[in-house]
């Protein structure tokens, strides 16, 4: 029991980290560049974004540390690393958008980071179906997140 909750506090802290290392490059340019860019009619309230993440993280968190528990069962070291991948491509979107404030290759980077989702989440489906069902919500936001990308990226070309 105890070395269960350790892992998905584990798990917690790492998807979190990567969110905190986001929020370290989105939060400088919120109230300048981002301000100031041109957005479709669609862009949700600055205030949406932070309860939404922090929900998808969590459910990350849980869907990782469900398949951490199978490693005695089942191979995980490929799906995890999906998901190691995806964390890393989700931080360097922040990077690329905010940090750099190159919305074309955050963009790129959002595309690739879709595809890493989706192959987390049938790996991590064929290991236990709710873990898959868990990235899900989080697969929407992103996609949502790629229309909008695109669509400032091309108002403020």
């Amino acid at each position: 029991m105890a070395r269960s909750v350790i892992s998905l506090a584990l798990s917690i802290a790492v998807c979190f980290g990567a969110a905190a290392v986001g929020s370290s490059m989105t939060r400088p340019a919120i109230a300048g560049w981002y301000a100031a860019l041109d957005k479709p009619s669609w862009t949700p309230p600055n205030a949406v974004f932070g309860p939404v993440w922090s929900v998808l993280y969590l459910m990350m968190a849980v869907a990782a540390w469900l398949v951490w528990r199978r490693a005695a069962a089942v191979s995980v070291a490929f799906p995890l690393a999906f998901f190691g991948l995806q964390l890393a491509a989700n931080v360097a979107w922040s990077a690329l958008f905010f940090g750099l404030k190159v919305p074309g290759l955050a963009f790129a980077d959002i595309v690739v980071l879709w595809c890493l989702i989706a192959a987390t989440i049938i790996t991590f489906w064929r290991i236990i179906p709710l873990a898959g069902v868990l990235m899900l919500p989080y697969l929407a936001w992103v996609t949502f997140a790629s229309a909008l990308n695109l669509a400032m990226w091309r108002m403020n070309a």
